[in-house]
């Protein structure tokens, strides 16, 4: 049987797993109740901080996928992975590799989980779609509202599932105040406020230095600039702490997207507005002085945003992830994380809200982890809570925040279009310098 006919004949499998009646979750004690046969193979490229913290895991426990595949430029972290994988399964099977594009092009891997920085998002997932692999990608989704609309646009095109991942609509107080919001209970929603933290500082080494020897550094730049090696441009070595490449701008957009897609998203949510997007935007932020160091993303900014049907938003950097909406009515909050002082928890501007039961043929969002949510998807054909378009529209609006910050002045966007009016200095901005052909692979 030849890689293309095999790849066929999984996916026919696995789509006729939807018939089954499985449970939605499977604990660690059904591990054995799928044929591996038909398990969903998933190869993981990327084995950094997330991947390790949180992507990997939901992998090797679930009933329904096994980790066949490991994918990473730095040898230390691959091997860390893979002892994880052989220790789970208590065989050495699972395959390594240093260059993506081999992981790509097994005929046995149903999935890839996308853990990449940020730099590596779209260039990878394309590829995997064009290869008819289904893909789940960390949030933020991409660099640029274009390379946005051309992997949404892809991902329809092969009809693959694709999962924006981020675990902010499966918490139960965003998931839960979205819903009190999208059936009325607040009355017309008028208002929302989002606030991120402020984890985003000035500093970092530019000095270059030696390229560690297990280290494919040149691949790990790929589409990004050419720039010498500094440890504070990359990540730790030996260690998960937080890697230097979310404080370039080069490969990362910072608090405005890193953070934002988890609030951004939840709003998005409530207002059902995460096929489409504002009309209008205005920012203002600080950046770290020239000679402070290597890092230049955002320090700090406030934005405003517009819809069509007049409801605005404010989004900032507020030391707490928190949402609030408000509405005719009344209004409701729901915090996250916080250092700010804020309740952690939803809150309300009357207990009447809070206690409000469903209503009958109203909306019921879906109450899916975000892994759970990806290998559902997979498995039944159903949509996802988050699929490449929500993904797109949601990173949208971090970066017309931060275009807005950078062009100094009020945007009037068109969403379907996706460009901005009489404008080309703000179009300008709507994509990013690619280097070499890493967009174009798969496309023959």
């Amino acid at each position: 049987m030849d890689g293309k006919s095999e790849g066929i004949s999984r996916r026919q499998v696995l789509k006729g797993m939807a018939g089954a009646a499985f449970p939605l979750i499977a604990p660690s004690t059904l591990f054995g109740a799928t044929a591996p046969s038909n398990r969903i193979n998933v190869a993981m490229i990327g084995l950094g901080r997330q991947a390790m913290h949180a992507n990997i895991k939901p992998f090797l426990e679930s009933g329904y996928t096994r980790v066949v595949a490991l994918c990473d430029l730095d040898g230390w972290r691959l091997a860390q992975a893979k002892a994880e994988v052989d220790k789970r399964y208590g065989n050495a099977d699972c395959k390594t590799f240093r260059d993506w594009r081999e992981v790509i092009a097994l005929p046995d891997v149903d999935a890839v989980m996308n853990s990449t920085p940020d730099h590596w998002h779209v260039p990878i997932s394309l590829a995997a779609v064009r290869a008819g692999k289904n893909v789940s990608c960390e949030k933020p989704l991409t660099l640029s509202i274009a390379e946005g609309r051309l992997l949404a646009d892809t991902v329809k095109q092969k009809g693959v599932v694709f999962r924006t991942d981020t675990e902010c609509r499966s918490n139960a107080t965003m998931r839960a105040a979205a819903e009190l919001v999208r059936n009325g209970y607040i009355g017309k929603l008028k208002h929302a406020e989002v606030g991120v933290p402020t984890g985003d500082i000035a500093g970092g080494d530019a000095t270059p230095m030696p390229v560690p020897e297990d280290f494919d550094y040149a691949m790990w730049l790929g589409p990004a600039p050419e720039k010498p090696y500094t440890l504070d441009r990359v990540h730790p070595r030996q260690g998960y702490g937080r890697p230097g490449w979310m404080r370039c701008r080069d490969t990362c957009e910072g608090m405005i997207t890193n953070w934002g897609t988890h609030l951004l998203d939840v709003f998005q949510l409530a207002h059902d507005s995460e096929r489409t997007g504002p009309v209008e935007v205005e920012g203002t932020g600080e950046y770290p002085a020239a000679d402070s160091g290597l890092w230049n993303v955002l320090l700090n900014f406030k934005a405003q945003f517009r819809f069509a049907d007049g409801v605005t938003v404010d989004y900032a950097t507020r030391n707490t992830a928190y949402i609030r909406f408000e509405g005719e009515e009344g209004w409701i909050q729901a915090v996250w994380m916080t250092d700010g002082g804020m309740k952690e928890g939803l809150t309300a501007s009357s207990d009447s809200i809070l206690q409000a039961k469903p209503k009958e043929g109203g909306v019921h969002l879906p109450e899916r982890a975000d892994k759970e949510d990806f290998i559902y998807g997979i498995r039944t054909g159903q949509p996802v809570m988050i699929d490449a378009e929500i993904g797109h529209r949601t990173c949208s609006m971090g970066q017309l925040a931060h275009i807005a910050v950078q062009t100094g002045r009020k945007l009037a966007w068109n969403p379907d279009t996706e460009r901005f009016a009489d404008d080309e200095k703000a179009n300008a901005m709507l994509t990013r310098a690619i280097r070499g052909n890493w967009m174009d692979i798969g496309t023959t």
